[in-house]
């Protein structure tokens, strides 16, 4: 079974250089580019993995994140926050709504692929 992931952000250039990154290794990827449309991707089918921006129109990473995790099942995704915000309290707000890697702009397959096997995608 393939693993999935959903790439939520608002840069069209992001979304394709991560589903680039993602299909290489081995993801099937879907897309939204915001937490709104997101969270509808989510209600379809829930994700194995969800890379998630932080600044985004409509709902930011953070609404997102919080209502991903109070809906039934999801808890079950790995969230990876990619993000400019590089400060400390960014990081630690993220990883206190729920998630669980974080990953800087601009990122390459081999920093966002270290990324996924810190949280149990090999």
């Amino acid at each position: 079974m393939s693993k999935t992931c959903l790439v939520v952000d608002d840069s069209s250039v992001i979304r394709k250089v991560s589903r680039h990154i993602l299909e290489s290794l081995g993801f099937e990827v879907t897309d939204a580019e915001n937490g709104e449309d997101g969270l509808a991707k989510c209600d379809e089918a829930m994700s194995d993995l969800i890379l998630l921006d932080w600044n985004m129109p409509v709902m930011n990473g953070i609404e997102f994140l919080k209502a991903l995790r109070a809906r039934p099942n999801g808890d079950a995704p790995k969230v990876v926050f990619c993000t400019t915000e590089n400060d400390v309290d960014h990081i630690r707000e993220a990883m206190n709504a729920g998630a669980n890697e974080y990953v800087m702009k601009p990122f390459d397959h081999e920093t966002l692929e270290l990324k996924l096997q810190l949280v149990g995608f090999e």
